[in-house]
């Protein structure tokens, strides 16, 4: 429902740049701030670098010149406190209202001037003796160009007009010891002159708390509604008939883990139900989560399906192609390879066998929902790094089956609070042990200052028959991030290093050309491979027990583990090489100090959790989802919990209940939820 009051076309536009729309997204467009006006400060009190409020008399108001024009006034207010204003920027009609005698307050910061303390840009309103002062606290919100906090303030008082009807019951409120909605609202958009501001600004006031957990069940219920949904659907069940699959993992020359054999035992029961698969497969870096994978697709092609198994990269799923064909070959079945750099003549006669049911399992990029290609009976569908998906292409290619099995794969482990929270419409399953075997990787962080070292190190892994990764997080120069460049790197480490062959790999490479190179890198005609991020994931070269990160502080922590993953895949001895230029900020330093001490996927994604929030971690994930604005998932883990078990109950005794719940906090953007 749109605002209950009029709202003309230009402010409601720039209402709209803010996501405001309606009462309710008013309602939950709390301050950023306060600031106390509710009292007045006598000049002989006032400290500089404090807001204050005070009352006084103009003296003087008069235009100067130098250094700039601007309009100056000497107030003083009854104590006999003498009190500079400057406003750089006014109208002629501002000399005209400030006349000596006249009586005014100013609210601004109190900074020391050469003639002593002054306020710059205050804002100010005509007083007298007898003018109240206000009762509560003055909101600041955030707010855009264009709109002011006076004509915010305006329209956020005119949503807060009539009584708030709370969504929960009283009695669950009472039992869970929460207070009223009306009242929490309100008392963080205009709070008391007593209000303890300490709670207020750090969030752990009782009314930020009521907010925090409406917030999170309203998540929770909106998660829990599509996954409901997802169970009344019905698809193929795909029970596990153990003929592919067991010969599947008698040509292994490994055993399965504990973990990937729960993981296994998970997916399989799932994919024997009745209503469609969404799980997620979450693990360390090289872990084993592609055995696993290829396990499912085989279920499904023992039940007469076809297995899509997509990847974000050309690269990344040509390798999960290359790995699996041969395996999937063996015994007896038909693999398709789909993507975009291929010849139209091979693209179409790939679909048509895919069509026909010729391809038992399909390997491919985003080329396998952008065309126009259709599958006989998709059964499952495979995302590895799955984050990097947005909702829109799982569903296009969810259109491609009958509400096809999905089984998403993630290399960033999400955090336990992650999972409850923005996954809670998945399953998880996890996989948290390493297979045996795994050479742990050693991890130095170097100076750039020490360049020549790092060089001599690389010259002398690659000449001993090894191989070595060399990352640089840009392509081209950049005159905003004067980093080090992957063409610059390449170019001089061919100059430095004119023994070694040296590789270069980006993503604005042609398909071909990189291939052609990652080809060569794999077979060992490379020594040095110079590559932009686009090795973070997936990459297999077991040879490669060196790499050198350039400007690892510039990278998230999850990031600098995935390529970290890259090496330690082979017998030598692996070692990752970050290096980094000073000055580091703290962010910086706290990053690069978990990513040394920790090799820990999951406690590594928790620290990033802390460090960033949920956003980066998420990406793409979240499309449609609104992030999280007033709980936070390391302070509140037990709202959290008790958000969860609410919904459930919600759910099923009160689904009135739910549905005014996710309306007031969700709206129109629930429908994304359930994709």
């Amino acid at each position: 429902m749109p605002f209950s009051f009029p709202v003309g076309t230009a402010l409601a536009a720039k209402l709209a740049k803010l996501g405001l729309t309606r009462d309710a997204d008013l309602v939950l467009h709390v301050p950023l701030r306060w600031e106390d006006e509710t009292r007045l400060t006598a000049v002989h009190d006032l400290l500089p670098g404090e807001t204050a409020q005070v009352q006084a008399t103009v003296r003087d108001a008069k235009i100067a010149y130098k250094p700039r024009r601007m309009l100056t006034l000497t107030v003083e207010d009854a104590g006999g406190g003498v009190l500079g204003v400057r406003f750089l920027h006014f109208y002629p009609s501002h000399l005209k209202l400030f006349q000596p005698g006249e009586i005014f307050r100013f609210v601004g910061e109190v900074r020391g001037g050469f003639l002593g303390l002054e306020m710059v840009h205050p804002r100010f309103s005509r007083a007298g003796d007898d003018t109240p002062l206000p009762g509560e606290l003055t909101p600041v919100y955030p707010t855009t160009a264009g709109l002011g906090q006076a004509a915010l303030r305006k329209v956020v008082q005119r949503a807060l007009a009539s009584p708030l009807p709370d969504t929960l019951p009283a009695d669950w409120l009472a039992e869970l010891g929460l207070p009223d909605f009306d009242v929490s609202i309100r008392t963080l958009h205009r709070p008391p002159a007593d209000a303890e501001l300490a709670a207020l600004e750090s969030r752990r006031h009782p009314a930020w708390q009521r907010l925090a957990f409406d917030e999170l069940l309203a998540q929770q219920l909106s998660l829990a509604a599509a996954r409901a949904a997802r169970r009344r659907q019905r698809t193929a069940p795909l029970p596990a008939r153990q003929r592919l699959t067991r010969a599947f993992l008698d040509t292994l020359p490994f055993a399965l883990t504990e973990a990937q054999r729960r993981a296994w035992s998970e997916i399989a029961a799932d994919l024997a139900a009745p209503h469609p698969m969404r799980r997620l497969l979450q693990g360390d870096v090289g872990s084993g989560k592609t055995v696993v994978a290829a396990l499912a697709c085989l279920q499904a092609v023992e039940n007469d399906f076809q297995a899509a198994f997509m990847a974000p990269t050309e690269i990344l799923a040509e390798q999960h192609a290359k790995k699996l064909t041969p395996l999937f070959e063996s015994l007896g079945l038909a693999c398709a390879w789909i993507s975009g750099s291929q010849r139209k003549t091979q693209r179409t006669a790939a679909w048509q066998a895919v069509a026909d049911g010729k391809a038992d399992i399909v390997f491919g990029t985003h080329a396998l929902f952008q065309e126009g290609g259709r599958f006989r009976q998709l059964g499952l569908v495979v995302v590895d790094e799955q984050h990097r998906f947005g909702v829109g292409q799982r569903l296009a290619l969810m259109e491609k089956g009958r509400e096809p099995h999905q089984l998403m794969m993630s290399a960033t482990p999400i955090p336990r609070t992650l999972a409850m929270s923005f996954f809670a419409d998945l399953d998880v399953s996890t996989i948290d042990a390493l297979p045996p075997g795994r050479t742990p990787v050693v991890t130095k962080l170097v100076s750039a200052a020490r360049r020549d070292d790092v060089l001599a190190r690389v010259r002398e892994a690659c000449l001993a028959g090894g191989q070595a990764y060399w990352v640089c997080p840009l392509i081209e120069e950049s005159e905003k991030l004067q980093l080090q460049t992957a063409e610059d790197t390449f170019a001089a480490l061919s100059t430095q290093l004119p023994e070694l062959r040296i590789g270069l790999v980006h993503g604005r490479l042609k398909p071909a050309d990189k291939q052609a190179v990652m080809a060569a890198f794999q077979a060992g005609d490379i020594h040095l491979l110079v590559a932009t991020t686009v090795i973070e994931v997936g990459v297999d070269v077991p040879n490669a027990a060196l790499m050198v990160i350039e400007h690892a502080e510039r990278m998230g922590l999850a990031q600098l583990h995935q390529l970290r993953g890259r090496v330690g895949r082979g017998s030598r001895e692996s070692v990752c090489v970050l290096l980094y230029a000073q000055p580091l900020s703290e962010l910086a330093r706290a990053r690069l100090k978990v990513i040394f001490e920790s090799t820990d996927g999951f406690e590594i994604a928790r620290r990033d959790l802390q460090l960033r929030g949920p956003g980066e971690l998420l990406g793409h994930r979240q499309s449609g989802l609104p992030m999280l604005r007033f709980a936070d998932l390391e302070r509140d883990v037990t709202l959290l919990e008790t958000a969860r078990d609410q919904a459930r109950r919600c759910l099923t005794e009160r689904p009135d209940v739910a549905a005014a719940h996710i309306d007031r906090w969700i709206g129109a953007r629930q429908a994304l939820s359930s994709i």
